[in-house]
């Protein structure tokens, strides 16, 4: 088989079935005219939409009855490639029955769930993810000039990954719950970044007013932040001894402490650590630890690292600090 060939299906194989078989014969591409939606007694909305990234284009058609605001019929028209064509016509399917309300929180996720044929595999190219970007910016266009609102109105969120529809905030949050520390783990746990991965870093697909790599790095110091700032109030509220603190107070202190000094050296080499207790007897405060990844088991874990963290810990909270790892 010829180079060109193997290119050329293996670019197939890209995507769905169902895709390959709309992009050929969609199901509803046309047009619904003014007289014929009036003598029906429903209202004609036809929204355009293009994508300057690509060039793709596409008209969208609702045919709605005022009574009870419900889309009774829908047609589109793409002008674009085949992956647009199947993402429009899948689109203009799920708008049909439902009122606008209801149709405007269809999501290019919806859409592209629909063109999948097993639920787990994607339908398209992480490259071609932006077709059904733009069938659900032209549903919000249809939505607003129907109801009289501008289209932007019904975007609540700064949204950050256009593809998977994750906005700013959401990042930020799943980041501080899990403690997220590269953007492939930000990618596992939103989908942010795993299609045409325009928002990753600057220079992709297209120019966002966001990227994930800026996003991680200021929400990883706002966190630093937010740890130095409760290890100071833990410090404060214990009136800056770390004997008399209480047991959450003690945690909070040694691991900002531990954030600062500590940790970065522990990454670098492929390791990390965690608290697992912290016990106070009339002689010693003791701190139980647990190593992780490469520290584990590390011939330096009981002696030069368990040394830098214990002096370090004396050093910054109390001399009567004795580290254990478990």
């Amino acid at each position: 088989m010829a180079k060109a060939d193997m290119l050329n299906e293996s670019l197939w194989d890209a995507y769905s079935n169902k895709v390959t078989t709309l992009m050929n014969n969609p199901q509803h591409q046309g047009e619904i005219f003014e007289e014929e939606a009036t003598e029906r007694g429903n209202k004609l909305i036809v929204a355009d939409f293009g994508a300057e990234s690509c060039g793709d284009a596409v008209r969208l058609y609702w045919e709605i009855d005022p009574k009870n605001d419900t889309i009774v019929n829908s047609k589109f028209k793409s002008f674009g490639c085949g992956t647009a064509i199947a993402s429009s016509d899948v689109m203009t399917e799920l708008c049909i029955g439902k009122k606008v309300e209801e149709a405007v929180k269809i999501t290019n996720i919806d859409v592209e769930m629909a063109l999948r044929d097993t639920p787990d595999v994607p339908a398209v190219p992480p490259q071609k993810m932006h077709c059904s970007v733009m069938a659900y910016d032209v549903i919000k266009k249809a939505a607003g000039i129907y109801m009289g609102v501008d289209a932007d109105s019904f975007e609540t969120e700064t949204i950050v990954c256009e593809c998977a529809r994750v906005s700013l905030g959401t990042l930020k949050e799943v980041i501080k719950l899990n403690d997220l520390k590269t953007v492939e783990q930000i990618t596992d746990y939103t989908k942010a970044g795993g299609f045409c991965k325009s928002c990753i870093r600057p220079g992709g697909h297209e120019a966002m007013d966001y990227y994930l790599v800026d996003i991680l790095a200021d929400t990883r110091q706002e966190m630093d932040e937010e740890k130095m700032k409760a290890a100071a109030d833990a410090m404060a509220a214990g009136g800056g001894n770390f004997e008399t603190m209480t047991l959450v107070q003690q945690i909070k202190a040694v691991d900002a402490v531990i954030d600062e000094n500590v940790r970065q050296f522990l990454i670098m080499d492929g390791g990390n650590m965690e608290i697992i207790d912290i016990k106070k007897n009339e002689e010693f405060i003791d701190i139980y630890i647990r190593y992780l990844g490469s520290c584990d088991g590390c011939a330096s874990s009981s002696t030069g690292t368990l040394y830098a963290i214990e002096s370090t810990l004396k050093e910054k909270l109390s001399d009567k600090i004795r580290v254990l790892p478990i």
